[in-house]
């Protein structure tokens, strides 16, 4: 009789894991997990570069980059050396878009950037703590860096990994013009903007992709 109901035990049981239900039961909602913690953004992405179901269509104000460039590709990291691509983890309770401003020697056309990316983001309103902003400069003057903790203290500063040179995107020369690339909550650089766009511009822009996204 004990042997018979022994027979009777599933085997997961014995082994301690799951029966064949349970592990097909978690594969479905691990699928289920996935779809909409990722597919609200990938719609938005889609939806934003081909203007589907949006009636009026949509043009993006800064320029696309196509295809987009990982941030590991940027080769970046925090002033503590943490790897500014890590921030990008899937695995964040917060994601947030963000705005990267990159230059050589900080100038009157790189300052314009900074002061940009700053008022763009404040005008988001509520939505502001989506959108975080970073800067990776080759020098500033004394007056910035003496500015730089009251005009820009929410701005953090990266600088290029040890041994190391940023792969930029196709187009982007910091050193020679500066820029202010945008970056999506899964570390996809996708578009860029320069001193030839308007803070309108990028605001924009930035209203349309998180009015679309359910992530950032």
């Amino acid at each position: 009789m004990t042997m018979m109901m022994a027979s009777r035990i599933p085997q997961s049981e014995e082994t301690g894991g799951p029966t064949p239900e349970q592990a097909r039961k978690g594969r479905r909602t691990a699928f289920l997990l996935l779809a909409f913690g990722f597919g609200p953004m990938i719609l938005a992405t889609v939806m934003f570069y081909t203007g589907w179901l949006n009636p009026a269509g949509h043009t993006n104000q800064g320029t696309l980059i196509e295809p987009a460039v990982p941030a590991a590709d940027l080769h970046l990291e925090t002033l503590s050396g943490e790897p500014f691509a890590d921030r990008f983890n899937v695995s964040e309770a917060e994601p947030q878009w963000q705005l990267l401003v990159a230059a050589g020697a900080c100038e009157s056309r790189c300052e314009e950037l900074l002061y940009l990316a700053r008022q763009a983001n404040i005008a988001l309103g509520k939505n502001a703590n989506r959108v975080s902003r970073a800067a990776v400069l080759g020098s500033i003057t004394g007056d910035l860096a003496a500015r730089w903790p009251t005009e820009y203290r929410l701005m953090e500063r990266l600088v290029p990994a040890p041994g190391s040179t940023p792969a930029w995107p196709a187009g982007i020369n910091p050193e020679k013009e500066p820029r202010i690339m945008l970056i999506d909550p899964f570390g996809n650089v996708m578009m860029h903007y320069g001193p030839e766009n308007s803070g309108k511009d990028m605001l924009k822009d930035l209203k349309h992709l998180l009015k679309l996204s359910l992530v950032g």
